[in-house]
């Protein structure tokens, strides 16, 4: 298995603007999540689209990933001040 994923590119994508480097270029949306240090319970993982526009992935959606792809954490819930 270690070849294997040696054998794999190394793809650089962003989660809130921070760079992370992986040779997984499929993973949960949660795994993304707690990568970036965050509760999946507690916000969502959207993809930042070409077009500007957002696409948002639930927890357990397995996400592809291209190099260069730019994600971003959406709180799931604020209380009201």
């Amino acid at each position: 298995m270690a070849e294997h994923q040696e054998s794999r590119k190394k793809i650089t994508f962003t989660i809130d603007g921070v760079a992370y480097t992986s040779r997984d270029d499929d993973q949960e949306a949660a795994a993304m999540l707690r990568l970036a240090g965050l509760a999946a319970s507690e916000y969502d993982l959207a993809k930042v689209k070409r077009n500007g526009e957002y696409k948002t992935y639930k927890d357990t959606h397995v996400v592809d990933i291209e190099d260069g792809d730019e994600f971003v954490t959406v709180r799931q819930t604020a209380p009201v001040a």
